[in-house]
């Protein structure tokens, strides 16, 4: 981030915090403690459970599995 421009799927999340008004912190315990492993999956049941947009849900979902696999 050495121009200050957020790219990938973090670019998403002030959008996400401000159309669902959970901290994004919120949504990576959630589909941490969900028994899904798999990225379609845990889209889907972010969309389903809590009504994300197919595009949040993705952003969120490949972020979080991205920093798990990082640790």
């Amino acid at each position: 981030m050495t121009n200050g421009t957020v790219k990938g799927p973090a670019s998403y999340f002030p959008s996400i915090e401000k159309k669902y008004g959970r901290p994004v912190a919120e949504w990576k315990e959630l589909i941490r403690s969900s028994p899904l492993t798999r990225h379609m999956e845990l889209v889907t049941w972010l969309k389903t459970e809590y009504g994300l947009g197919h595009g949040h849900a993705g952003a969120l979902v490949a972020h979080t599995l991205a920093e798990d696999t990082a640790k």
